[in-house]
């Protein structure tokens, strides 16, 4: 088993369509469906579903450090190999990270809160992060970094949070948005009543107001959901009323908030992995 090497000179060959400006919206739109990722290391994540792999595009010169990778793939799977400056002119950008990966978007279906967290239903713990509002695609790839290393179990984004599967938003997760499960809601408010009815989760809303509570005051729920908004705006009216306490993060005057995915790493730190001493 191995992927087919196949290599290119021309920058027009019809099999590397896919490749040609690789634009996010051009893929959703053009393509069935695609997403398109970079880099060695995200690769390597995909590689552990090859299932969810279209095609790859590879410099000629990172050939020989991805053999073991590629040996490793279907036969079915198409590598083309092209030089540097073929491979340029194709994207219509810069592939200095050696490799571009198409892939196929998950089914909608899959991206519900039942088919992600229903597996999840019976764990003794469950952490969930939940994002509302988040436009920008760095702050997207972070919060799925951080929400990784802190051990959570899930992301739940509302309907109008940017895609996780953008290009750059892959590239700063460090490819966790491949591998942290993650829900598209379609009715926030109802999913915000049904994760803590179905789910049992005290929801907390991340908000710097008057009545919010100073992060360390809080118990560490064993099922717990952590709502963050986007710099800003921050939280809806109907977020805060369906969560069970506001929370903010003390810090020096005058300064009030962080980036979000920062806060987000301080209040997971905080509530789930920092070991706390009994008094």
């Amino acid at each position: 088993m191995a992927a087919q090497i196949i290599p290119l000179q021309d920058a027009q060959d019809p099999r590397v369509a896919v490749f040609r400006n690789v634009m996010d919206k051009d893929l959703r739109a053009g393509h069935g469906g695609l997403f398109m990722a970079e880099s060695e290391m995200v690769l390597r994540q995909l590689a552990r579903t090859p299932a969810r792999l279209h095609s790859l595009l590879v410099l000629e010169a990172r050939l020989p450090r991805l053999r073991d990778l590629l040996d490793g793939l279907p036969d079915s799977l198409p590598a083309y190999v092209v030089p540097k400056e073929l491979a340029q002119e194709i994207a219509g950008m810069r592939v200095h990270r050696g490799v571009l990966a198409a892939a196929f978007r998950p089914d909608p279906a899959a991206l519900t809160l039942d088919a992600v967290l229903g597996p999840l239903a019976q764990q003794p713990t469950l952490r969930i992060a939940l994002a509302e509002g988040i436009g920008d695609v760095d702050n997207m790839g972070s919060l799925f970094r951080n929400a990784a290393a802190f051990g959570v179990d899930a992301i739940v984004l509302d309907p109008s949070s940017c895609d996780p599967l953008y290009r750059k938003a892959i590239r700063t997760s460090v490819g966790h948005s491949l591998s942290l499960p993650y829900a598209r809601s379609q009715d926030w408010s109802a999913d915000l009543g049904r994760l803590r009815r179905e789910w049992g989760l005290t929801l907390l809303a991340a908000e710097t107001l008057p009545e919010a509570l100073p992060v360390w005051d809080l118990p560490r729920p064993a099922r717990l959901g952590i709502l963050v908004g986007a710099e800003g705006a921050g939280l809806s009216g109907q977020s805060l009323a369906a969560c069970d306490a506001v929370c903010q993060i003390p810090m020096a005057a005058p300064h009030r908030s962080l980036n979000v995915s920062a806060a987000l790493a301080v209040l997971l730190y905080e509530l789930v992995g920092r070991p706390r001493v009994e008094e």
